[in-house]
């Protein structure tokens, strides 16, 4: 991980703990040592982080650092919580701990009013029917996608039939029962969708697929328009 993102990570954690918290506590969440946290944390307050407290005590940072305070209708306040709540109720663990993160970040910075807005909004996320648990970490999915790689996927489909499929990944989609993995399939030599679910191994290659993500979902689109979604 980059320094300024780990430095960025701290941000969110500190702004996650009003109290005071360990500097131990603090070094275990971020998976770093008690060293290196005392220097990331000696580095934003030389960039101007009220960051109160000291090795042995405890650290906790004031709110509104760095970020000018951000302006929204009350109906954009609703939208962010709303999509947050789905967001950590509906995905995996690693999407819920970043919909959470950029929510306590945009709420840190926001105006009192607009922040109390935030935090009451009354529009809630009702229980969904359990999603089926995933065998391969959906981040590994999401990787591939930002990086336009290969996947290879041992792929089970509705029979219980197991195929072995390189893939090119574009798109997750997410549905209240079951997310799915759109890609090219070589084997296929089409798209093809892939329950996130019924992927019982798969390993990113190193090969970069030849055609941008973002041409492949136009022309899945205009597919969809002309055909209907891809099996």
């Amino acid at each position: 991980m980059a320094r300024s993102e780990r430095l960025l990570d701290l941000l969110n954690v500190l702004r996650r703990h009003r109290r005071p918290v360990s500097g131990r506590a603090l070094a275990e969440e971020m998976g770093i040592s008690l060293r290196t946290l005392y220097r990331d944390i000696a580095s934003l307050q030389a960039q101007g982080a009220v960051i109160e407290g000291e090795p042995g005590v405890g650290y906790v940072m004031k709110p509104g650092f760095m970020l000018p305070p951000l302006m929204f209708t009350p109906e954009e306040i609703e939208a962010l919580a709303l999509g947050s709540r789905w967001v950590a109720e509906r995905a995996d663990a690693r999407l819920r701990d970043a919909a959470l993160n950029a929510q306590a970040r945009i709420a840190a910075v926001l105006p009192p009013d607009l922040r109390e807005e935030m935090e009451a909004s009354a529009l809630l996320i009702g229980p969904g029917a359990p999603i089926p648990a995933d065998a391969v970490d959906p981040a590994l999915l999401r990787k591939a996608i930002r990086v336009e790689r290969k996947l290879r996927l041992n792929y089970r489909d509705e029979a219980g039939a197991a195929s072995d499929r390189v893939v090119w990944p574009f798109a997750l989609a997410f549905f209240d029962r079951v997310r799915l993995l759109l890609g090219w399939c070589e084997l296929r030599q089409d798209f093809r969708s892939f329950r996130t679910d019924r992927i019982l191994e798969a390993e990113v290659l190193e090969v970069r697929y030849p055609t941008r993500k973002a041409a492949l979902l136009k022309t899945w689109r205009e597919m969809c328009d002309e055909r209907g979604p891809p099996r």
